[in-house]
């Protein structure tokens, strides 16, 4: 069983960045593609960023060229870091891990971008 724990969110200032991390628990993070999925109030999930356990990555078109998605399997840790926030990047940033048929999410960090 993997358990994701997610931190670094806070509020922060149009312009900032912030560095989200996610640790996981448990065997085989190697195995598992990385996701970094977000939730804005009243919108759907929506999938931000991944990696997958070779090291390619994924970028939403929104975030492109903002946010970087990388991973430590070392410390069994994927990192999210966005820069230039904006007003529309404020949402609940969830950890996801998949591998085949085995899913598992973490509770979510809350970023907030407000002046």
């Amino acid at each position: 069983q993997v358990q994701l724990v997610e931190s670094g969110g806070g509020l922060v200032q149009p312009g900032g960045s912030l560095r989200l991390s996610c640790a996981a628990s448990g065997s085989a993070f190697g195995l598992y593609v990385m996701n970094w999925y977000r939730q804005a109030p009243g919108k759907q999930r929506e999938l931000v960023a991944a990696i997958t356990n070779s090291g390619s990555t994924a970028l939403a078109d929104s975030v492109k060229g903002r946010f970087t998605i990388s991973r430590d399997d070392a410390k069994n840790t994927v990192y999210l870091q966005m820069n230039s926030l904006k007003p529309e990047d404020t949402a609940v940033y969830y950890c996801n891990a998949r591998a085949g048929l085995m899913e598992h999410w973490g509770k979510g960090t809350l970023v907030t971008v407000s002046s």
